[in-house]
């Protein structure tokens, strides 16, 4: 199967969707250097809201700059570029047109401790045609005890996105009083986040790495029952996969905290095994020095290319 029927055949899985947004879905599919592959490599800039500039952009201090992320997703071939409202706006204009662009629209800070994390809505449909994103993003929190109000939010938010051609990429990120801690990458919870994830309406659903771990007594009885094969990271990738309408929706996982590069390119090596869509690397790219990060970057492209 060549390239251009990849993407053909990934297209043909969203048939509820108008031109528009499958021409912008594409858009993000046949960009960069793993453009027609199927595969995607994401640039995701959000962490100066989510985590503090300092502790975002400290290790690597060019990064406060937000061009600074432009261009790394432009050097590096990335499908997209994803970034809260502020950092889109002050270089939108001077990158019209060279990378696809997705706004994420709502965001959450850490000044405050809170058993049961909620996203504020820091942008609009509107913002994301104006700076001239091809999608839209948005953050919910399986487990939270606001997790309805953010599904009812990212329904209506889909809705209009949707009716203007807009994609849209769904955070499903397990968090909040009902999970344990190791319940937050639990390999049932993560396959419920992604399934939640499709079936409110997203195009690519962005998760963690599952491990092992089962964290529902209800769940844990069919696995083991069932015998889903759930023993390495590369079996796990291709459940959660399996748990986003068998495979027919486009699923990437996040790259979290800053790793050493072994290990954490043992990780994209199993999503990649596991028939993963790709990868959404943050702070384990700009964190490092823009020539590290772009080799970091090469080497991950290599791999979701087959290399």
């Amino acid at each position: 199967m060549d390239r251009s029927h990849r993407v053909t055949e990934i297209l043909s899985w969203y048939g509820a969707d108008s031109p528009g947004t499958l021409a912008n879905l594409a858009r993000m599919l046949e960009h960069g250097k793993l453009g027609g592959t199927g595969k995607m490599l994401i640039l995701p800039v959000d962490q100066g809201f989510e985590h503090g500039p300092a502790r975002s952009f400290g290790p690597n201090p060019p990064a406060y700059d937000p061009l600074y992320h432009f261009e790394l997703a432009l050097a590096a071939g990335c499908n997209a570029y994803a970034a809260p409202l502020g950092f889109l706006e002050a270089g939108a204009r001077d990158y019209a047109g060279r990378i696809p662009l997705i706004l994420k629209l709502n965001d959450h800070d850490l000044l405050a401790d809170e058993d049961d994390p909620e996203q504020a809505i820091t942008g609009s449909v509107a913002d994301a045609l104006r700076l001239g994103a091809c999608a839209v993003g948005f953050t919910i929190y399986p487990g939270s005890a606001h997790r309805n109000a953010m599904y009812g939010q990212i329904r209506a938010i889909a809705e209009e996105a949707k009716s203007v051609g807009l994609a849209v990429v769904i955070w499903s990120y397990a968090r909040g009083s009902a999970l344990s801690k190791a319940g937050e990458t639990a390999i049932d919870v993560i396959g419920y986040a992604a399934q939640i994830a499709a079936q409110l309406g997203a195009h690519i659903i962005k998760v963690k790495l599952p491990t092992a771990h089962i964290e529902q007594p209800a769940a844990k009885q069919v696995y083991e029952a069932t015998g889903i094969p759930i023993g390495t990271a590369a079996e796990r990738v291709r459940h959660v996969v399996q748990c986003a309408f068998n495979g027919r929706r486009i699923v990437i996982f996040s790259g979290g905290a800053h790793a050493e590069e072994a290990p954490f390119l043992d990780e994209i090596r199993a999503i990649q095994a596991g028939g993963g869509f790709g990868s959404i690397v943050g702070r384990n790219a700009f964190q490092r020095s823009k020539a590290d990060a772009l080799s970091l970057l090469g080497t991950i492209t290599d791999i979701y290319a087959g290399g």
